[in-house]
């Protein structure tokens, strides 16, 4: 059966219709109508191109003259002015009537108010800071606030010059009661385009009117929005006695929530605190958390230069900050004037305001009246001082004959919050090897056989290049040696609790087979020093020491110098022979000395002037990795020979010293030297060289060969027998 020539052969609608696609009579044909296109679409392209050009240019010449001294959105904004915008919304404005009184009576009391809180103006400024990061926990933000007007024109300088060194970024705000326009209290501070620092106007509504207790809250709902949108890494504020009583209350509740550190800046010595501006927000984070202990041995009869010591330590200015603790170690005999000045010691000075006084200081008195050996002397100083937070404690080693300067806290706190705990630079391996900083800077070498010259640097010579040349224009820089010192230093705490693991391993393996070795320091510094400087080579550790020209931190003195205990020389009456050297003594001063000459020390006028005037660089400290670095021979060396010849020198010392066999290293763990020494393995050494044979008699000594030496040994033993006309 054939098929049909439809599908659907019933329905002629279904069907397919040609004449459905042909044009109608009149219209243009579809490649007559294509081609028409084709030909019309250049003079499309042409038109479309000229207007890209157009809005090309447009946005060109818009960028090109956009002004750039606008500063930031919260600058420009102040929602006291009506009309103002934010984003095409209008911002609120601020009443300028006063508040109903809740008694309906008239100004009976001018702080009267207690009705809701509401921020008219800090919504806009915390909107525009999204750029800093606020949003993290961890960022570069750093909070000045204030809410008296005296204030905030103290601390306006201090914030804008902090944002010149752009190390952190630089937000103020204002809490105070005051309803002065934010332009106005900008104008009048004399704050210009060079001030690039964000402000925040977080003065609740009806401030003049406002009581004291929503004043307060007002500051800790400020605090709180700040915190959600800013995150402050830190809080700058004046001291309690010159703000107002719920500002202080309100800030110090929120840094102990936040646990962050709230900087309170002393009027008095703002001028002389400048420095605090070249500080990034990592250090300014261990203000509060940074302990520092003052370590001061006193010999018999240095009672002039202990109570003279004592008193510079008292008339140093503290700006504000925790006094350090004092821990004093007496000699066994106390003359009267120094008992009298210590029985009324007061440190830290009383508070004016009643607060309960905790006394700082620790008196160590000595017991034992024997003259005291190096390794004796050495293991009571180490052992005054031990920090139960390495991190953050830290010990100044203070001499009698030291002298301070009153702004010696001043550089120490400097020096120690950039290069222990500043944000880029405190984690560098150069970093790491500091061991502390020192405030003395030595006239002679360690050895005191010939002076010591500071390395100095070239006018304009960005390489720091060392020079001892006379003739150079001296750059005062600060430098890197590779020598302990005992006048006036401070020993990171981290470091000092190595230095007990080194010296514990030291004594113990001298104990079990004594050696000696020449000493390297003069016998004019105590014997602990010696154990450091070992400590220090094999480490490759060194000090910072400061370089300044004319002024000093610390003089030592050369009238009242006293050479220590263990070092000196006996008297003839005492050793009528020379001195044979002990065999325990694991370092050996020259047996046939018999005096020993103080170093004298140049006396130079003490600081006394701000830091910023005498330091480089306008005060900025260089970085670690930038300084002369000194062997403690005094040779210029770079960081790679320093490495290497500490790596050298260690390998030499756990051969030698620490006993370790050649080819067996152990761990390096922290603020431990176990890894120099093997004390196990020296046990199995010492086991097969010594074998304990147990039920052995006694036996004597065998006698001499020569026979006056044998008559000689036989009167010596009847004397100690107690017959002394008698051979035995």
């Amino acid at each position: 059966m054939p098929l049909p020539g439809r599908i659907f052969a019933g329905d002629e609608e279904l069907g397919k219709k040609n004449d459905d696609h042909r044009p109608a009579n009149g219209t243009i044909p579809i490649p007559a109508l294509s081609w028409t296109r084709w030909k019309l679409a250049p003079k499309v392209r042409k038109r479309r191109l000229i207007i890209g050009l157009m809005i090309g240019l447009v946005v060109y010449f818009f960028f090109k003259n956009i002004p750039t001294d606008l500063g930031p959105i919260a600058q420009r904004i102040d929602t006291r002015v009506p009309g103002q915008t934010f984003a095409g919304i209008p911002l609120p404005r601020i009443p300028s009537r006063k508040p109903p009184h809740p008694d309906d009576e008239s100004d009976s009391e001018k702080r009267y108010y207690d009705g809701t809180i509401k921020f008219y103006s800090l919504g806009a400024s915390l909107t525009g800071i999204a750029r800093t990061m606020g949003y993290r926990e961890r960022n570069k933000n750093v909070l000045f606030a204030a809410a008296s007007l005296q204030s905030v024109s103290r601390l306006i300088p201090v914030a804008c010059e902090m944002s010149r060194w752009n190390r952190n970024t630089v937000h103020f705000a204002l809490m105070g009661r005051d309803d002065l326009p934010l332009r106005d209290i900008q104008i009048l501070n004399g704050v210009g385009p060079d001030c690039s620092i964000y402000w925040h106007d977080a003065r609740p509504d009806y401030g003049p009117y406002s009581t004291d207790s929503r004043m307060e809250t007002s500051v800790i709902g400020a605090l709180q929005h700040i915190h959600s949108h800013m995150h402050p890494q830190v809080y700058i504020v004046e001291q309690a006695s010159s703000e107002e009583v719920f500002f202080t209350n309100a800030i110090r509740s929120k840094g102990y929530e936040t646990q962050k550190s709230v900087i309170e800046l002393p009027v008095d010595a703002l001028p002389r605190m400048m420095w605090i501006t070249r500080l990034d927000y990592g250090s300014l984070q261990e203000w509060h958390n940074t302990y520092v202990d003052i370590l001061i041995h006193a010999p018999t009869g240095s009672s002039g230069s202990l109570i003279r010591l004592l008193r510079s330590i008292e008339e140093a200015d503290y700006f504000g900050c925790r006094r350090p603790h004092l821990t004093i170690e007496l000699p066994t005999e106390l003359d009267p004037p120094t008992w009298s000045f210590l029985q009324n010691l007061v440190w830290p000075p009383l508070d004016p305001s009643g607060a309960p006084h905790i006394s700082q200081v620790t008196l160590r008195h000595r017991i034992p009246r024997d003259r005291l050996g190096s390794e004796e002397a050495s293991v009571r100083f180490v052992e005054s001082f031990y920090s139960a937070r390495p991190q953050h404690s830290h010990v100044l080693v203070v001499s009698p004959q030291v002298q301070l300067s009153p702004l010696y806290y001043h550089y120490l706190i400097y020096n120690l919050l950039e290069y222990k705990y500043a944000a880029y630079g405190s984690h560098t391996e150069e970093a790491e090897s500091l061991m502390g900083i020192s405030l003395d800077l030595p006239s002679r070498s360690l050895d005191n056989a010939r002076p010591f010259s500071a390395p100095v640097t070239k006018p304009k010579d960005d390489t720091v290049a060392i020079s001892h040349d006379s003739t150079t224009i001296p750059s005062p820089l600060p430098f890197l040696w590779q020598a302990p010192n005992s006048n006036a230093a401070l020993y990171f705490g981290d470091k000092w609790a190595e230095f007990h693991s080194f010296l514990s391993n030291r004594l113990l393996v001298q104990h079990r087979q004594p050696s000696s070795r020449t000493r390297i320091i003069s016998p004019e510094q105590p014997s602990w020093t010696e154990y450091l400087l070992e400590l220090m080579r094999t480490r490759g550790y060194s000090l910072l020491y400061p370089n300044l020209i004319s002024d000093s931190l610390a003089t030592v003195h050369n009238e009242l110098y006293q050479i220590p205990e263990e070092t000196t020389p006996l008297a003839p009456s005492e050793a009528p022979f020379p001195q044979i050297p002990d065999s325990a003594e694991p370092f050996i001063v020259n047996p046939l000395l018999t005096s020993i000459t103080p170093i004298s020390h140049q006396e130079q006028p003490l600081l006394t002037t701000p830091l910023l005037t005498i330091l480089p660089s306008d005060g900025d400290l260089p970085t670690l990795s930038t300084l002369p670095l000194l062997s403690y021979f005094g040779e210029a060396l770079n960081p790679l020979s320093s490495k290497n010849e500490a790596v050298r020198y260690a390998n030499d010392f756990r051969s030698q010293i620490g006993r370790c066999k050649s080819g067996i290293s152990n761990a390096v763990a922290p603020m431990k030297a176990d890894d120099l020494f093997c004390v196990d393995q020296y046990d199995d050494i010492l086991a097969v060289k010594k074998p304990i044979v147990a039920d052995t008699p006694w036996q004597p000594p065998p006698l001499p060969e020569k026979p006056e030496t044998k008559q000689e040994f036989l009167a010596h033993l009847a004397r100690q027998a107690g017959h002394p006309g008698r051979e035995i």
